[in-house]
């Protein structure tokens, strides 16, 4: 095999293929994870009565632990908090939000999507390993970029002629965001 830039390109696409892949469409779903997000699909809403203590300094961690035993969630604890006459426990496969004087609410359980769950995680992992493997993908992505630059010479398709155009459109696109409209 010749080593030169098409080779080079050719290669590293095809064995980066499934990272590109895997990275275009979990990148997606996090981008819009406001409104559904893989991790945490909701897929059961019931309504829960639990018996709230009549004075609301008695809400505290502990009570929340006893609503997890008492009421079998089961679940890890996240967080939680007491506002605007509301009860909140959020945990890694629940969420409980009850009316804090009468106790009635929801209990809201969501399962991770196959697949796409564990592909998103690719973007939040921070093992040493990954960080490793991520910082070669990049890498080989910035060798995919300048290859594809380089690959055809000359001409009208080549970049010195038509590439360099879309190439800082693509820079510019961007940018635009990032400063002017967020």
């Amino acid at each position: 095999m010749q080593l030169n830039t098409r080779n080079i390109h050719r290669d590293l696409g095809y064995f980066y293929v499934g990272l590109i892949i895997a990275f275009s469409i979990s990148g997606v779903f996090l981008n819009h994870r406001q409104a559904w997000h893989p991790s945490r699909y909701k897929v059961d809403n019931s309504t829960i009565t639990i018996k709230m203590p009549a004075d609301e300094t008695l809400i505290t961690k502990e009570f929340a632990d006893q609503v997890n035993q008492e009421y079998a969630i089961n679940d890890v604890i996240r967080r939680f908090k007491l506002a605007d006459g509301k009860f909140e426990i959020s945990f890694e496969k629940h969420d409980l939000k009850v009316d804090a004087k009468t106790g009635v609410g929801e209990l809201v359980t969501y399962r991770k999507v196959p697949v796409l769950a564990q592909m998103t995680k690719l973007h939040q992992d921070t093992s040493k390993w990954w960080i490793y493997y991520s910082d070669i993908f990049g890498i080989a992505m910035l060798t995919i970029a300048i290859t594809g630059m380089l690959m055809i010479p000359n001409g009208r398709q080549s970049f010195k002629t038509r590439g360099w155009k879309l190439a800082l459109a693509g820079i510019i696109f961007p940018l635009v965001f990032l400063f002017l409209l967020s």
